[in-house]
């Protein structure tokens, strides 16, 4: 005979407060589905001041219908939240240091916001926790980042709370979980609300990890960070990529790699079916990539240089393309894309041959920077913990802040082979052991 007994209420606050913050919205829920028009009252309900908020910002992906709605609650009744953003992209994204809804901040890159990011720092009014490689944002989360809320964005949802993501993906699991099984609140916003879970394409969220879902005013943003112009693309890009196949990729028979992004990269990828051939090096380099689906690739893939590509994220205008190769690309039985940063992260950095990308400064030992002063550009791979360290030298912010990341400061010791000011290669175990240069992989997450 099996009985049982109530929890002993010790160990069950987190639930009984999740309990408590659900009923204050469940008049304004119709099952799982918020109303579009009452998102505002609904978080300013299910927050309080204080809770650490995952709000999904990619490098593509945009929860940007919540994040503008968290803009729009009351300061007197939502304050100094302590925001966990892989991606600080958006305008909004900082406007909530400014309203002091947020006051403190935890995230892995912030390109486009570099600049306001700096300016809010001087003037006080927001707190940086630590810049963190994404692994280590991902990791936190169920560690000492342990979320409250999480607000996050995918393409369509059922009635019951399924999520389809689509091709973008990106971070959202690794965002949901933690949350999902740690008596937190997950909100997701989606383009389309379904009535029952066979009109999904496929689930990609299921409905026992998710609390409620909003269908947004208008589809959520993509930034099409990879896009490349072709016309942009120079002969000195061209005479670069040609130095990387001949002394990078061909003496270090770099077979799996991970593509940054930039003309330079792009132009690796479109010469190797001319140049790259011309040495005789098909089947022997470049074959399984960690990347998004850059159109620069196709001529690659069409030539039969391609086997494998897992995508961080999606590339707008590819859908119909990957769907038509499910032999290169991961897809799932709907033909779309799953993409998953995650994962892709852990394979660009522990299972790969070489990393190319960029940073904003490197010096002639291969120490790599995406701080100068004014503008915070947030983590870069052999960068990592060290660019924290940088700033609190430089004296942009007080020591307290970032004391995670600076304890933990590890110095690169190896030099790195530089094309240009902001191209640089990192390689793996796998061939170091053949090469003269001691190793580079001496910093740590």
């Amino acid at each position: 005979m099996t009985t049982t007994t109530s929890p002993d209420a010790r160990w069950t606050r987190r639930r009984t407060e999740k309990q408590r913050r659900l009923e204050q919205v469940r008049a304004l829920a119709d099952g799982v589905v918020l109303p579009t028009d009452k998102i505002v009252a609904a978080l300013e309900a299910l927050l309080v001041s204080g809770d650490r908020v995952v709000l999904e910002g990619n490098n593509q992906k945009q929860a940007d219908f919540l994040s503008r709605a968290l803009a729009k609650v009351d300061p007197g009744k939502v304050h100094d939240l302590h925001m966990i953003m892989p991606s600080v992209g958006r305008a909004e994204h900082l406007d909530l240091f400014e309203q002091g809804i947020a006051r403190k901040l935890d995230f892995s890159f912030a390109g486009t916001q570099s600049l306001r990011i700096s300016q809010l720092l001087e003037d006080g009014l927001l707190e940086i926790g630590a810049i963190h490689t994404y692994i280590e944002l991902y990791s936190r989360l169920v560690v000492d980042l342990i979320p409250n809320v999480v607000l996050a964005a995918g393409f369509m949802a059922d009635r019951a709370g399924n999520i389809y993501t689509g091709p973008s993906t990106e971070d959202t699991p690794a965002l949901i979980e933690p949350a999902a099984f740690s008596d937190g609140i997950v909100i997701v916003q989606v383009n389309q609300l379904v009535d029952d879970v066979s009109e999904l394409p496929r689930v990609d969220i299921p409905a026992s990890w998710v609390d409620f879902v909003v269908v947004a005013d208008k589809p959520f943003y993509i930034e099409p960070l990879f896009t490349r112009d072709l016309r942009h693309i120079k002969p000195v890009h061209v005479l670069m990529a040609m130095m990387a196949i001949r002394g990078i990729y061909e003496k270090h028979n770099v077979q799996s790699l991970n593509h940054g992004i930039g003309f330079n990269t792009a132009a690796i990828e479109l010469i190797l079916p001319t140049y790259g051939e011309s040495l005789g090096l098909k089947g022997k380099i470049c074959r399984n990539w960690t990347l998004n689906p850059h159109p620069t690739l196709i001529p690659a893939i069409e030539s039969g240089w391609v086997e494998s590509v897992h995508c961080f994220g999606t590339e707008l205008g590819m859908e119909n393309y990957i769907a038509a190769r499910p032999d290169v690309f991961f897809t799932g039985r709907d033909g779309s894309l799953r993409s998953n940063r995650q994962l892709c992260q852990l394979a660009g950095q522990y299972a790969v041959d070489l990393f190319i990308g960029a940073t904003l400064q490197v010096d002639g030992d291969g120490h790599s920077s995406t701080v100068t002063r004014g503008r915070l550009a947030g983590w870069q791979v052999l960068a990592a913990h060290r660019t924290w360290a940088m700033i609190r030298a430089a004296d942009v912010m007080p020591p307290r802040h970032g004391w995670t990341c600076a304890n933990r400061t590890r110095a690169a010791r190896m030099p790195i082979w530089s094309a240009a000011k902001s191209s640089w290669c990192r390689w793996s175990r796998r061939f170091r052991r053949a090469a003269s240069r001691p190793s580079l992989k001496r910093w740590t997450l």
